[in-house]
C-alpha cells in the first residue's frame, strides 16, 4: 500500500504553481503527478516521498488536501506487463477507479499507481497470481 496525496483546487492560472511550490518550499519531492480538471476545478493527484507531511503544508497553505490509500504495483518495463495486471483484476472482479504510472529511472521497472475499491483483495489476488509480492 502507498499514500498519494489529493489536491482539489480551483482550475485557474497559478494554482498548480502554489502546490508545486508549497512542496518545493517544504523539500518535499514529486514523484509522479497526474492531473484531472473540468471547467472551474480539478483534482491533482501526487506521489511524494512525505505524504503526510505534504497534506499538513498544503492544508496550512490553505489548499484542500487529503491523503489517499492506492497500490503502487512494481512490475517490469515490458509488453504485457500492465495486460497481466489489468487480467487478474478482471479475473477478480476488482474495479479499477483510477491508475496512473511511470518508469523508474533505471528503466527497468514500470510502477503503476491504481485506485480500486478493495485494496487489499487486490494486492492479495496480485499476490495469489505472483504479480506482486506482499
Amino acid at each position: 500500500m502507498a499514500y498519494q496525496v489529493v489536491v482539489f483546487a480551483e482550475n485557474r492560472p497559478g494554482r498548480l504553481e502554489k502546490i508545486t511550490g508549497v512542496l518545493a518550499e517544504a523539500g518535499i519531492n514529486i514523484r509522479a503527478i497526474t492531473i484531472a480538471s473540468s471547467d472551474r476545478f480539478g483534482v491533482v493527484k501526487l506521489l511524494v516521498d512525505r505524504p503526510t507531511d505534504a497534506v499538513a503544508r498544503l492544508k496550512e497553505a490553505g489548499l484542500s488536501a487529503s491523503l489517499q490509500e492506492v497500490l503502487a504495483l512494481p512490475m517490469e518495463d515490458r509488453p504485457g506487463g500492465l495486460h497481466k495486471v489489468l487480467q487478474v483484476f478482471a479475473d477478480k472482479g476488482i474495479n479499477l477507479r483510477d491508475a496512473y504510472g511511470f518508469v523508474e529511472e533505471s528503466g527497468r521497472r514500470a510502477i503503476l499507481v491504481v485506485e480500486v475499491d478493495d485494496l487489499e483483495g487486490a494486492e492479495r489476488s496480485l499476490a495469489d497470481d505472483r504479480l506482486y509480492s506482499l
